[in-house]
């Protein structure tokens, strides 16, 4: 029957406002099958869809983890793994997925409604209806090679994770607050012990069980066509009805008709190891029952709580543990939503020697909150921040989708719960709580409440302990195998993987046309300029003639980008070549410290606790970092504040700079924190390739080496010892810092506002620029090329290769020389290359995600640096990967592997998405149209330019791009290579690279450590450098002796 004549199953729940906010949300069910949608209207480019289960189970097996790969391997009546990717990139689209512990979500996020459409009833058949063959749950969750190893993409991904610092506490700490038969207790990802043994009909069980539509929920964000989405649901119900039980078939809702937790007994304090060389540091983590999730005012109190208490360096445990006894180097917080919520509190870089006397002291300072008076004033400018900073998120990205999921699977079928996401009134009835109120929630959830504390300690002898035993588990593994039996085991997989494998029908693809762009609804925003910013050219448009009006004749540069919004969001973007290059490595805690110190105001002393409260009563956000919109050799200053508060802003900016009181105490425990947080970052594998590369390739004047993880691990040690000997030298230091960078030369500025609504737009700056020489021309703009070393500019010298305890996998990065600019006559050319070469379920996907030797490779544009690079993210093999990527892109420049038209329509696609998704929302959208025409000298409708090029872009062309700038990065003359790897893996690694003419280096972390010439102060206790294995040898970089940063899952 046509959808025009016939009645919806769908009938609408309710339809709210939210009243904070212009988003509109309506909740819908279906009769026939009990599937749930939630729809929030938001203006935008994009529409994004959240597809949630809930899904419980009660055992390590990672039966959930391996639903959320296995699903994208094929479905009822499309039975080719990669075709819903294929698909989804030609729409416009990107898929991806998550497991956590209480649900599984799909995400679809699409460039325009007609994308989002034509994929909708496609991902949904793969959901409820996937193959699950035997083929694909042997290739995606655990198989052995024919080498004897343990191999999947779900197993592989375990293996870097399950022995880690914050998986191993984790996972004690789950077991002491849950008891058996409650699924919070459980490892959803799946231990590896158990995933090796994981059989595919338990995989297949399970998925009946929790893929039921009943069980599902549609979050749905963006420009959508309701109507339209009905009918799209409407026929899909009809096609998998008879692949699902029966829909009155009695169901046993998830978490909450099942057994639940019981409240602790009592307090429970465990010790638990981790593998780690560097044993100096640990962490704690403290765990509590917290209110219902469904209870919106408990949860608003505990939201306001837990910033009082951990919000801010004024916050209470943040000033005391960390500011004041610096004996954490953070205090973090997290509440996860359950039936009863679960409250943490992660004390991060703790003295190993002293994990239980600092859980003791938390509680020592909890206690004393209590026993003393409530900071009053405080606790409702916390209410107050909490409902600004939730109005200010709404206004970009709508209501929370992780509170829609949430009431999904915790809250009322009858649509009360979700309602109450439409207003903010638990706010106004928190404003006006007692101390006595107070006291006593804090009492009742935190205080009296009994906890699970985890005392996380490092152990070198666990380390070795866990290499010993997983090389002879192998090793035995092998040996039962023998020789025949490896062999067998490869057919195998071979087998299962030319079954996974088969060609997807090019007819097939093409039956679903590229959907027209025209419901692709750019924001736009409008321009205008003032002060040096006008050299860039004269404009005429309503909101450059508000900015004249206010004649002010400052030569600060300023960029305004008008948008609708209740917001100003200031940025001041500063450069750093006035900075002399031997104080740089100070800029962390210059940065550290720039909110964090007293001030003199009017003469008057005000403590920088009382900075801190004022500011966070003044805006919404506020943050200052090395990294400007992408250039990391430039700083930025960004405040968030309400339209109203713009003159303050300016007012805090100027105040913070000149009036900041440089303090040995504040300074120290900047100092302290940094230094503390140094083990943990040297733990990552991946955050170390790019950690030596940085070392290595950059040249000392660079600001991202100079704040690099391996210049603070040498240069604040000594730091330290200065601060004991010489303090007035680091003071004096700091201060040039401080008049180097104020300047107005050094200046620019991004306001993102209504300008309408903002007083005195330019002339309020004038504030900022008094008493500044404003005679001096602006500075050129800092770039990273100009700051590379020798090697930075021309690779193909220097490989290394960084054995790490900490990991039981491997990760490389490769870099060569790319473009410098996407004016490059290559540059579209590239663009559609790299797009298609590394689209889900592309060639590289299918070469080395898809037969488990990494969980992903990327290829990156790096314009800021001239280069490309090319990454591989955990991998049980980084050679093996490295030599299939090469292969696989040999085939393409070679002619052996042709290149498919509908891929390439695919990879145009993913390229509209990425625009889209550059201004997803009003700000991106304003800060994309500063970058394009300040910081990438670009004209303000780029995006039309090179889109209109990247259409242009031919086959031989893509071909020529592959050979001139990807290939590179797999040859030894033109590429240097970083690997970190367990050491186990070290030789194998070495010799297989060495095989293929490179010549890397194995070396240790410290070998790439430079103090910039600061060295140790003599005979102040604890600046030594015994820990620093590596006087081993230093990097060589532009000729002087010294030294020398992620990934999306499906």
């Amino acid at each position: 029957m046509p959808s025009t004549l016939r009645k919806s199953h769908y009938r609408t729940i309710q339809k709210f406002n939210i009243d904070y906010s212009t988003e509109t949300v309506t909740q819908y069910e279906s009769e026939r099958t009990g599937m749930r949608v939630v729809v929030v209207d938001v203006k935008g480019p994009k529409v994004l869809g959240f597809f949630a289960l809930a899904t419980e189970i009660h055992d390590d097996s990672g039966a959930p983890h391996t639903l959320e790969h296995l699903c994208f391997m094929g479905s009822k009546s499309y039975q080719y793994k990669g075709l819903l990717d294929k698909l989804a990139t030609r729409a416009y689209s990107n898929t991806n997925a998550w497991t956590a512990t209480d649900h599984t979500a799909y995400t679809l996020e699409t460039a325009g409604w007609a994308g989002f459409a034509q994929i909708l009833p496609v991902y949904l058949e793969h959901v409820i209806v996937p193959t699950l063959t035997d083929a694909a749950c042997y290739t995606e969750v655990h198989h052995v090679d024919g080498t004897g190893h343990d191999a999947g993409v779900v197993y592989s991904e375990m293996q870097g994770v399950q022995n880690t610092q914050g998986e191993l506490m984790t996972l004690v700490s789950k077991r002491l607050m849950y008891p058996e038969g409650v699924g919070f207790r459980y490892e959803t990802g799946g231990m590896m012990e158990q995933l090796r043994v994981l059989t595919a009909d338990r995989i297949r069980e399970f998925h009946r069980e929790m893929y039921q539509p009943k069980n599902l929920c549609l979050v749905i964000l963006g420009e959508v066509d309701h109507k339209n989405m009905i009918d799209i649901l409407d026929d899909f119900e009809e096609t998998i009805l008879q692949d699902i039980p029966k829909p009155g078939a009695p169901f046993k809702r998830p978490w909450v008709d099942s057994k639940q937790a019981v409240p602790l007994a009592k307090s429970i304090i465990e010790t638990v190891e981790f593998p780690e060389e560097d044993e100096s540091s640990g962490e704690v983590m403290i765990s509590f029952f917290g209110p219902p999730c469904t209870d919106p005012l408990q949860m608003g109190a505990m939201d306001v709580l837990l910033t009082y208490l951990a919000g801010s360096s004024a916050s209470v445990l943040e000033n005391i543990l960390v500011e004041r006894e610096q004996i954490t180097s953070g205090v973090y917080y997290s509440r996860d939503n359950r039936p009863n919520a679960v409250i943490q509190f992660n004390l991060s870089s703790v003295d190993s020697n002293k994990l239980a006397e600092v859980e003791a002291r938390f509680f020592e300072v909890l206690r004393d909150t209590v026993k003393n008076s409530l900071d009053m004033v405080y606790v409702l400018e916390c209410v107050l921040r909490q409902r600004r900073q939730i109005k200010f998120s709404a206004e970009s990205n709508g209501p929370s989708t992780d509170m829609i999921i949430s009431d999904f699977l915790f809250g009322s079928r009858d649509g009360s719960t979700l309602k109450t996401l439409g207003t903010l009134q638990e706010y106004d009835e928190l404003e006006k709580w007692t101390e006595g109120q107070w006291k006593q929630f804090l009492k009742m959830w935190l205080v009296e409440a009994p906890h699970i504390s985890i005392l996380g300690k490092p152990s070198l002898k666990l380390s070795k302990k866990l290499k010993t035993e997983e090389k002879r588990r192998v090793a035995e593994q092998k040996k039962r195998l023998g020789e025949s039996g490896l062999k067998e085991l490869e057919k195998k997989l071979e087998a299962a993987k030319a079954e996974n494998d088969k060609e997807i029908p090019r007819e097939l693809l093409e039956k679903f046309k590229v959907p027209d762009t025209s419901s692709i609804h750019f924001i736009s925003t409008t321009t205008a300029r003032s002060g040096e910013a006008r050299k860039m050219g004269k404009l005429d448009n309503p909101i450059q003639r508000i900015v004249d009006q206010d004649k002010s004749q400052l030569p600060l540069f300023i960029h305004f980008e008008h948008v609708t919004s209740n917001f100003a969001h200031i940025n001041l973007i500063i450069g750093t070549q006035t900075i002399p290059v031997h104080l740089r490595p100070l800029l962390p805690i210059y940065i550290d410290n720039f909110f964090n110190a007293p001030i003199l105001r009017n003469g008057e002393r005000i403590e920088f606790e009382q900075v801190v409260m004022e500011l966070e009563k003044d805006t919404v956000g506020y943050t200052m970092d090395s990294n400007a919109f992408g250039n990391s050799e430039m700083m930025r200053i960004v405040f968030q504040v309400e339209a109203e508060k713009y003159e303050t802003a300016i007012r805090w900016i100027k105040e913070l700079f000149t009036d900041n009181i440089f303090e040995l105490e504040r300074i120290e425990s900047a100092n302290a924190k940094l230094l503390a947080d140094i083990p943990e970052a040297k733990r990552s594998g991946n955050s170390m390739t790019w950690g030596t590369e940085t070392m290595v390739h950059a040249s000392k004047e660079s600001i991202g080496r100079a704040r690099a993880t391996l210049t603070k691990a040498l240069y604040l040690k000594r730091v330290k010892g200065l601060l004991e000997a010489e303090p007035d030298t680091v003071i004096s230091q700091l201060k040039e810092i401080r008049d180097a960078l104020f300047q107005l030369p050094n200046f620019r500025v991004l306001v993102i506002a209504n300008i309408g609504k903002i007083k005195k737009p330019v002339s309020s700056w004038e504030l900022l620029a008094k008493d500044l020489d404003l005679e001096k021309p602006l500075l050129p703009l800092d770039k990273k090329l100009d700051r590379l070393s020798e090697s930075g500019k021309n690779p193909g010298n220097q490989s290394y290769i960084i054995p790490l305890p900490t990991i039981d996998s491997s990760y490389l990065l490769s870099v060569a020389k790319g473009p410098k600019s996407q004016k490059d006559p290559e540059y579209p050319a590239l663009m559609v290359a790299v797009a298609y070469i590394d689209a889900v379920e592309g060639p590289l996907w299918t070469a080395v995600r898809g037969t488990g030797l990494a969980y992903g490779t990327y290829f990156s544009r790096n314009i800021e640096s001239g280069q490309i690079t090319f990454d591989i993210y955990r991998s049980p093999d980084a050679f093996k990967a490295f030599a299939m990527s090469q292969k696989t892109i040999e085939g393409f420049v070679s002619g052996a592997t042709p290149f498919e038209a509908t891929a390439l329509e695919g990879a145009i696609s993913s390229i509209i998405l990425g625009l889209a998704s550059g201004q997803a929302n009003i700000v991106n959208a304003a800060q994309a149209s500063f970058m394009r025409q300040v910081m990438q000298d670009l004209p303000k409708d780029w995006n039309d330019v090179i889109l209109k090029r990247v259409r242009d872009v031919t086959v031989e062309e893509i071909k020529q791009v592959m050979e001139d700038i990807l290939l590179p990065v797999f040859r030894p003359k033109m590429a240097d290579v970083f690997i970190t790897c367990a050491p186990i893996m070290e030789e194998n690694i070495l010799s297989e690279f060495k095989r293929i003419g490179f010549a890397p280096e194995v070396k240790p972390l410290t070998y790439f450590q430079d103090d910039y010439g600061l060295k140790a102060v003599d005979g102040v206790e604890g600046i030594d450098d015994d820990d620093d294995e590596g006087e081993e040898g230093d990097v060589e970089v532009d000729g002087e002796e010294g030294e020398s940063e992620e990934v999306d899952e499906e």
